[in-house]
């Protein structure tokens, strides 16, 4: 949500810093998600911006507009709409610590440094572009920071999650950890019953 929000601030070429700007644009935006297929469409008052969002300018401005509290309380409250059928798997640098801090169950998935980077650098020569991996690292460490030291909704590990790092295990193998745990927590609350 907040890469959808700064790819329209990028395009309206709003001031990133200017945050009752920023807050009204966050009022004045409809982000929707749709299923397809085996993912989901992202858009942005009715246009479909999924792949843009994962630009590398987009993802530098996201973690810029999300340090506003006003843009984070509205964000929010949007998410916990989304949220009110129950159902819901969300992920986020503060879902499990701030939006749904009551959530049945959260991971804090993590890797390392130079891997996020490797995967990252993979994701931008997919889109054609032509990052170097230690600009990536440069930019993740910088975006790392920024997000770890907002003062509202900082990143950090919510208590009761349970960590995965990914560093060196296939989504696959991410998946089946998740699902293992997800059972053994409905299999407690079940026996408690």
């Amino acid at each position: 949500m907040y890469r959808a929000l700064a790819w329209k601030a990028l395009q309206t070429g709003l001031d990133l810093n200017d945050e009752p700007c920023m807050l009204q644009l966050a009022d004045d935006t409809c982000i929707t998600f749709e299923p397809a297929d085996d993912r989901e469409r992202i858009l942005v008052d009715g246009q479909e911006v999924s792949r843009q969002i994962r630009e590398h300018d987009v993802e530098q401005a996201s973690s810029k507009i999300s340090i506003h509290a006003g843009v984070r309380t509205l964000m929010v409250a949007h998410q916990r709409r989304m949220a009110t059928q129950g159902g819901v798997v969300m992920d986020g640098r503060d879902i499990g610590t701030v939006v749904f801090p009551d959530a049945d169950v959260k991971f804090y998935v993590t890797a390392r440094l130079d891997e996020r980077a490797k995967r990252r650098h993979l994701e931008v020569q997919a889109a054609g572009s032509t990052q170097a991996v230690d600009e990536l690292t440069a930019a993740i460490q910088a975006r790392d920071a920024r997000d770890m030291g907002r003062h509202t909704s900082p990143l950090r590990k919510a208590d009761e999650a349970v960590t995965i790092d990914t560093s060196d295990i296939p989504v696959s193998q991410v998946v089946d950890m998740m699902e293992q745990e997800i059972a053994r927590r409905l299999a407690a609350s079940k026996g408690s019953t």
